[in-house]
Order: structure tokens, then sequence, then C-alpha cells
């Protein structure tokens, strides 16, 4: 939508009338007054849409930017789509994290859903997004609502959304939430009382707490000792009360990014997948007189763990692909029974999870990138995505959870410790098992999306043909569907001994494209050659896709 001139102040002024925050009101007060017609065209081109990841931007003024006007028609649209599906007396939880307004979010959801006639329950202070998934079931909630932009850079806050079975949102629910935020026709039609929701106490924290418990071994080692980076997120308090309760060693802080901050002042971008985003933690790990066994990260919000491991004289980060290969063959080892057997991961990640499953004779499944779809899987017992996410308790907490993954990446850790072996030892066991699995990423963050929408199009228009010198032996567009899951906007590129997926991101501005190799190993001195054939050829596959999309 473009509008301009008096139009876009006649706008502007409406959207001002209703504007609650003194601090956005003065923002677009200062625009509309000095004329500037660029900024305002940004803030009220369109709106900012709702999804099923919620939602998610910039702070700032206007309705494409996050605020609490936005917040409060988004709270006012759940409220009325669950009233309408006969939900009219039920619970919706409400989490937040530390970021820039997320507390004011929360309050102001939580005034909205009391405002529509249900009860609202807010916990206590910014914890972690597992624990806002796990107090959804936990309480019998109709819903959840978390307000975190996760480890997006600091100038932007986010929306999720959870229902009663305590998973994200999928089509079509994301729609029809839309369509009654639409339906609002202005805020002062949305009652806010001042009051009359519940402020949770630490009962439902300690309730989590107890429920870790269920994801170690009962007598299993418990020695790795651990850094620990919160990446100025929520993350600490949780997950050194998790440790403690599991008998772990206390693990060693990364002081500077210890504590919650917004401002995220010690790195670029507050994601531990980004350069630089460790260093402090490989430093920290350095000054210690007896070396940590591995450190693990949070991102922000705690829904995320990245691990690093000593490789030689320094320190190497796993990628999340290998520490979901980890994970899953630590569950194969301990034994896998009863209901809940199955093993699932989102397409853009490694194809070694179906192989470790497979020869355990387990069942396994692919969904749609998310784990939105991941936690629906019927008979999950564990599911992973490349992204630093993994699922290790499903019928405690049917999402991401950066807590317990740390503490069974520590068990298995402590584990191989007790024979000497380490996790990078138990990697070169899945290669020789099943063939050498490495996975990169091409991903290009843009200023403008439109790039984006160029790369995909000229991908779709001229296929390529080969990658790297492999043959492309099948280019499926996942807008049509493929393989029985349902349209998304994807290509995928079967190679012979690769894939290939390009997607754009459904969070951030950037396109990513996942790439594998497998590439086959006879013995445990073969190792090096097979790593370094799979280096050159990701090396290449990206070269060779970054000409073919034009980035």
């Amino acid at each position: 939508m473009t509008v301009q001139g008096s139009e876009l102040l006649d706008l502007a002024k409406t959207w001002l009338a209703e504007d609650p925050d003194e601090e956005t009101r003065e923002e677009l007060a200062g625009l509309i007054d000095s004329g500037d017609l660029d900024a305002l065209g940004e803030r009220f081109a369109g709106t900012l849409q709702f999804g099923t990841a919620g939602l998610r931007g910039e702070l700032g003024a206007g309705p494409t930017r996050m605020n609490r006007a936005v917040v409060i028609r988004a709270a006012a649209g759940l409220a009325a789509y669950l009233k309408a599906k006969g939900q009219t007396d039920g619970v919706v939880v409400v989490g937040y994290d530390a970021r820039h307004k997320s507390a004011e979010f929360a309050r102001d959801t939580a005034a909205v859903m009391t405002g529509a006639g249900l009860r609202a329950a807010v916990l206590p202070r910014p914890l972690p997004t597992p624990v806002l998934a796990f107090a959804i079931r936990h309480l019998g909630a109709v819903a959840g609502v978390e307000v975190t932009a996760s480890h997006n850079p600091p100038r932007d806050n986010g929306y999720k959304v959870y229902l009663g079975d305590g998973s994200q949102i999928v089509p079509p629910a994301d729609a029809e939430i839309a369509a009654e935020i639409d339906a609002v026709a202005s805020l002062h039609d949305v009652p806010r009382p001042e009051s009359g929701w519940q402020t949770l106490g630490d009962e439902v924290l300690r309730a989590y707490l107890a429920r870790t418990d269920a994801v170690l071994a009962t007598g299993s080692p418990r020695t790795a000792r651990t850094v620990y980076t919160a990446m100025h997120g929520v993350g600490k308090e949780t997950l050194l009360a998790a440790f403690a309760r599991a008998g772990f060693p206390g693990p060693v802080l990364v002081p500077e990014q210890a504590e919650p901050d917004p401002d995220f002042p010690t790195v670029a971008f507050p994601n531990p997948e980004e350069p630089g985003a460790m260093d402090l933690s490989f430093a920290t790990a350095g000054a210690q007189a007896e070396a940590p066994d591995l450190i693990i990260a949070n991102d922000p919000d705690a829904d995320r763990c990245a691990v690093a491991v000593r490789d030689g004289s320094g320190w190497r980060m796993l990628r999340g692909d290998e520490v979901g290969a980890l994970l899953a063959a630590h569950l194969v080892k301990r034994g896998v029974s009863g209901d809940a057997t199955v093993f699932a991961e989102s397409i853009v990640s490694s194809s070694l999870l179906g192989r470790i499953a497979e020869a355990a004779s387990l069942p396994y499944e692919e969904t749609l990138t998310g784990f939105k779809w991941i936690a629906r899987v019927e008979g999950l017992r564990y599911g992973y995505e490349e992204a630093l996410g993994y699922c290790v308790d499903p019928e405690g907490v049917r999402d991401k959870d950066g807590i317990t993954a740390a503490l069974l990446v520590t068990e298995l850790a402590s584990e191989l410790k007790e024979s000497g072996r380490t996790l990078l030892d138990a990697l070169d066991d899945l290669a020789l098992a099943h063939g050498l699995h490495a996975t990169d990423q091409l991903s290009v963050r843009v200023e403008d999306l439109s790039v984006i929408a160029a790369a995909m199009r000229r991908l779709r228009e001229q296929p390529p043909a080969a990658l790297a010198g492999l043959t492309v032996t099948r280019a499926e567009d996942l807008s049509a569907g493929a393989g029985g899951l349902p349209p998304t906007d994807g290509l995928r590129y079967t190679l012979e001994g690769a894939r290939v997926i390009v997607r754009p991101s459904g969070t951030e501005p950037k396109l990513k494209c996942y790439l594998e190799v497998v590439v086959p190993v006879s013995d445990r001195a073969a190792l090096p050659a097979a790593r370094a054939t799979a280096s050159g050829l990701l090396a290449a596959i990206k070269r060779d896709l970054s000409a073919a999309a034009g980035i």
C-alpha cells in the first residue's frame, strides 16, 4: 500500500489520536510536525502482518512497527478468535522476555484478554520462552502469548502465539486470527481494564524445573564442566537452577553477558550463530584454570542452545545439525520405547537423523520449517531443527527448549568423559556408521526485501542444472507442495550426493540456503580426507548457488 501527501498525514493523525504510548506518540507527532513524508510513508505502508510466527518487527510508531497500538489490536484479534472457537472461559498465559517494551506488551495483552471476558495469567517476570510453552499445558490454558523477538537485533520485538496444545499456531489459525485483527476498527472499541488478571508466582517455574528431571537418565554421570552465556537474555536463572537440580558442576558464567540487557551491548546480533557472538565465551573458557568440557550458549529467550567443544588448542562451534544428531544417537543408546517413538526434523535439517532413526528401527518424519510443525508430529519423541532448536521432552514442552537441550548434551558429554572421549569422537562414530553428513548455510541479510523475491524468481525461472559439478537430479518448487508437505515458499534441489534448499526467512530479512553433502567413509583413517572433500564441495555449491540466484 502506498499513500502520499495529505492522505498520509491524515492516516498518521488518526493513528496518533489512538496511540496509548507516550513514547511513540511523541515520535509520530515529531514526524507529522516536521512533515517527514518518507519516514511516515515507511510506517504507514500497510500493516505488520500476523502469521504463523505471530508478529515481529522493529519498534516504533505506526502500523508497520511493533508498538502498543499494534499489540493491543493483535491481542483483541486473538481474544475474538478464541471466543469464536467457544473458548469463552479459558485462561490465556502471557510470558515475556527482557527486550525493550516486552513488559508493557505483556501487560496490554493481559488487559485486553481480561476486557474480552477471558482469564489472563502473566508469568512473574522475564523468563525463557519454553517456560511459557510448558505453562500452557501445565495450567490447561486455551492459549499462550510470548512477547519476544528471540535473537533478532535490539531494535526489534515480537509476539508469538500458542494454542491450548502448547504448540505455535499453524494455518488456518494464523489467517483466522489475522482476520479478527483486521476487524478491529478502533482501539477505543477495545476494553482494557487496569486490573483483573492474575500475576503468577514461581510455582510454574518450579513445576517446569521439576519436569526437567525427565530429560536425564537415572544415575547417569553428571561430571562435565561447562562455561555458559545467556547472551544478555533471560536464560541464566533457569539454566543454573536446572543444572543445580541435576547435580552438574555449576557452569562458569560469561560475566559480560550474564544479565538481561535489551541493548545486547557486546554483540552485533544476539545469536550464537552470528560471527563474533561467542568470542567472549571462548575467552572465558580459555581463562579457566581447569579447562571446561564444553561451552553452552542460549539465545536471549533461551529456546535455542548452542554448543562449542575444544578442538586442538581452540574451540569449535558445533553446527545445529551436529548437535541434533548427537542428541538423537544419545537417546537411541538410552533406549526409546512406549507410545512416543517418532524422530522428526524440518526439511532444512540434515538427513543424518533419518539414517539414525532407520538404523534403530524408529519411525521418522520430515516437516516444514519451524517447531510449529515439528511439535505437531504425532507420537513425537525427539525433534530438532538446524537453527539450534531441540525438543527433547515433547510431553513437557512442545517447542524448542534451550534449557533441557543443554541438560541433555551435558549428560552426553559427561558419559563420554567417563571413557576419555568427547563429542567430536561421537561425531566420528556417526560418520563411520552412516557416512559423513556435512552441512552449511548460505545466508544473505538484505535491507531491501525485493532482493529476496528477485533471487527466488530467478531460481524458479532458470533452475541450475548442476552445482559444484554435481548434477541436479530433481528440482522441486515447494510452493506447489512436495512429499506430502503443505505448500511453502521454497525450492529444493536434489543432487548426486548432496541437497540444497532455498527459502526466505520467516522472521528476519534474510535469504537462507541450506546445503548438505554426504561423503562415504570407509574407516577412521579416511575421515580427514572425507572432511576435506565435503568442505570443498560445500564451498563450490555456495559459489555456484550465489551465481545462479544473483546474490
